[in-house]
């Protein structure tokens, strides 16, 4: 009797070990959510919205992208959703740098300690610093000469984007300040020819309609944009500054790798495919995949940075 009762224990005890490995196994069986922290439209959800359209088909599974916009705190309303959700691979962060290199820092309860891990980086925003085609300077150089003699002002979209952190930290590093800067709604082709600012931080996208009547100085990015081979990245002029304005996928840190491999395999595949490629053609944005270790180690670097530039910039 013991032994047939044993026997039977063990039958149930492993039948249960099955049931639960197909039940880990199954994962996803329902609905994904991906938090994008901004208003439609922008890069990070166009390129988010391929990656869920890609899971969807992929799994069979229903998938929606969240805008979860936050105030002028930052975009953290919809990191705070993914910190609090299920670590299971059911709520997936689209964030900016902003979020896992300066989240946890500015005594936000629910994001402190890091509560975040990258599954990859996949986009670089086209940043860039551009003037008039008529400007008395060519490079970031000449510029910089200018500077220290006249009056130079400077346009942005405001001192909490990493772009024009790293703007304003050029300037110190060089030797000269901008004669005055204002945050502006929007950065094109109109405000430079306006003259309402004779230097602006803006994406390459915004003046892609007037680029033959431009000059763009420098971009602020990791590598050089394809669209303006020319241009430098900040990091060629100043390697204190190498940084850039990017987004990726996150996962709250107790999400099984199981899991994990199989948002990447989707999403890999989605932002190398020819559709978002085009993005990247059109756009001048740079699309691609990086995965979970260097992503890492790219967030653990640019938090050094971010510091030394604060730093600078009280000084």
């Amino acid at each position: 009797m013991k032994l047939k009762t044993l026997m039977k224990g063990a039958a149930a005890a492993a039948a249960l070990g099955l049931s639960a490995a197909a039940a880990q196994a199954e994962y996803p069986e329902k609905p994904v959510n991906f938090i994008v922290p901004w208003p439609p439209g922008d890069l990070e959800d166009v390129l988010t919205r391929m990656i869920a359209e890609d899971f969807q088909n992929e799994y069979g599974v229903a998938t929606a992208v969240v805008n979860k916009p936050g105030g002028g705190g930052g975009p953290f309303p919809g990191a705070i959703e993914v910190a609090n959700a299920p670590a299971d691979g059911y709520t997936i962060g689209s964030f900016v740098i902003g979020v896992p290199v300066m989240g946890h820092q500015i005594d936000i309860p629910p994001l402190t300690p890091a509560k975040f891990d990258p599954l990859g980086i996949f986009l670089t925003y086209p940043f860039v610093i551009a003037t008039s085609g008529e400007a008395p300077y060519s490079s970031m150089e000449e510029l910089a000469a200018y500077a220290k003699e006249n009056d130079v002002a400077l346009g942005h979209f405001g001192d909490v984007l990493t772009p024009t952190q790293v703007t304003k930290a050029y300037a110190k590093n060089a030797g000269f300040e901008w004669g005055s800067d204002a945050a502006f709604d929007a950065l094109d082709c109109n405000t430079l020819a306006s003259g309402d600012a004779d230097v602006i931080n803006t994406t390459l996208q915004l003046v892609l309609p007037c680029l033959d009547q431009i000059k763009v100085l420098v971009s602020i990015t990791d590598e050089r944009i394809p669209l303006v081979p020319d241009a430098p990245t900040i990091g060629e002029l100043d390697e204190s500054l190498n940084i850039a304005l990017w987004n990726g996928l996150f996962v709250t840190k107790d999400t099984p790798q199981d899991v994990r491999d199989k948002i990447i395999a989707v999403a890999e595949k989605a932002v190398m495919s020819e559709r978002a490629q085009n993005v990247a053609k059109e756009t001048g944005a740079l699309v691609y995949w990086q995965g979970a270790g260097d992503s890492a180690a790219r967030v653990a670097n640019d938090i050094d940075t971010m510091a030394r530039i604060s730093s600078l910039l009280s000084e």
